[in-house]
């Protein structure tokens, strides 16, 4: 952990201890509204697709998935069908599932290990690098040039433990430094070298819907009373930002118990006395607990009325025994009822008053900060205008 880091995370915890001192949260300037139609509007849909899905860094797997040398994984991301290969050196690369002979998809496998794919339709091959192997007869289909009919790769980067692709392939967007200090803080947790637990598939509202339930905790007491609320603070939130990515502080029940540690001491106490949630704009969520780890990877679609978000679970130490493994299936699943029944299924009633059109903006409060500045980002991008200032914290 950087010294950096260790600051920030001192500050944020001394802030939240005087939030629950004194009564207060993280405040914005005033409130905001937001057009109710950019929830449920499809060419605003579309242009968010287009400019930020599909033009900046989205997390697309985690490294453990694919840990060993010829392990593959396949998932549809907004249309388009990807396969992600561990290879020999060790990195990993983002390709798209589409044999370039005639566009078939080249494995519909969901996981496994393999050196070559073979496309079903007419049996060209493919090295798990991307590179075309053998064309299927050779002589008779004619000449293909070296290096012209390689799977399409798409720029990719891996770097604590996620995996993080831009979705056009010949984007120069420079990764690394979109994800910036946000990366940083994470890449220090060394969650490449965790345990995998395994991952649960839910189904929710918009993405904007989905991503608004992550970044703040004024909605704990009422949607949450008998499982986050009992632990959390409701409506104690304190933020900070690198870049669009947020770094969003709660304030445990068992805050004031740091009330005697020193300042710059605070940032040993993660988990034990307030939580972060680290977003990864447009379509990350982590969430790290004592008990278990999780990554929310949305994937936005197939409209704007819906998304499917991945859960991902890992733990820093391999389970003890079948108990203790046991014990962490268990609490993924309660972190996945919790997503889906408290989160995602009020988020689905929430946009069908939206839908109607009868409620012309979302009404955004000041203690809502984070959504505020997550949806000022999501303009920005959108109006695809990058000589405009860009939105600040």
């Amino acid at each position: 952990m950087t010294v950096d880091t260790k600051v920030q995370y001192a500050r944020m915890g001394a802030r939240l201890i005087d939030h629950v001192k004194n009564g207060t949260t993280d405040w914005a300037a005033d409130t905001m509204e937001v057009p109710s139609t950019n929830y449920t509007d499809p060419d605003q849909w579309q242009r968010e697709m287009d400019q930020i899905f599909k033009s900046q860094p989205i997390l697309v797997g985690i490294s453990q998935e694919i840990p060993e040398a010829g392990d593959f994984k396949t998932l549809n991301m907004l249309g388009v069908p990807l396969l992600i290969t561990r290879q020999k050196d060790g990195s990993a690369k983002v390709l798209m599932n589409v044999c370039t002979h005639r566009g078939m998809q080249l494995t519909a496998e969901p996981s496994g290990n393999q050196r070559m794919f073979s496309c079903p339709y007419h049996g060209w091959t493919f090295k798990a690098d991307g590179s075309l192997r053998a064309v299927a007869d050779a002589p008779k289909f004619g000449e293909v040039c070296e290096g012209a009919r390689n799977l399409v790769q798409f720029p990719s980067h891996e770097e604590g433990g996620l995996i993080f692709a831009v979705l056009t392939p010949d984007s120069d967007v420079d990764i690394r430094a979109y994800l910036g200090g946000m990366m940083d803080d994470v890449a220090a947790k060394g969650m490449d070298q965790w345990t995998y637990v395994g991952n649960r598939v839910i189904h929710g509202p918009n993405w904007k819907v989905a991503y608004d339930g992550y970044l703040e905790g004024y909605h704990f007491k009422a949607a949450h009373p008998e499982t986050i609320e009992p632990r959390t603070y409701s409506n104690v939130m304190e933020y900070d930002a690198h870049g669009p990515h947020l770094l969003v502080g709660f304030a445990a029940k068992t805050m004031m118990t740091l009330g005697e540690v020193e300042q710059n001491e605070l940032w040993q106490h993660e988990t034990r006395g307030y939580d972060f949630i680290r977003l990864f704009f447009p379509n990350v969520s982590i969430f790290v607990a004592p008990e278990i780890t999780q990554v929310a990877q949305m994937i936005p679609g197939p409209g704007p009325m819906e998304n499917t978000t991945i859960l991902h679970f890992l733990h820093p130490k391999p389970p003890e025994n079948d108990e203790d493994h046991a014990a962490r299936i268990e609490m993924a699943d309660w972190l996945r009822d919790v997503v889906q029944e408290e989160d995602y299924n009020v988020g689905l009633k929430l946009q069908e008053g939206l839908a109607t059109g009868l409620m012309k903006s979302v009404l955004l409060g000041r203690n809502e900060r984070g959504n505020q500045y997550f949806h000022r980002w999501v303009q920005w991008y959108a109006d695809g205008d990058e000589s405009a200032p860009k939105p600040e914290l």
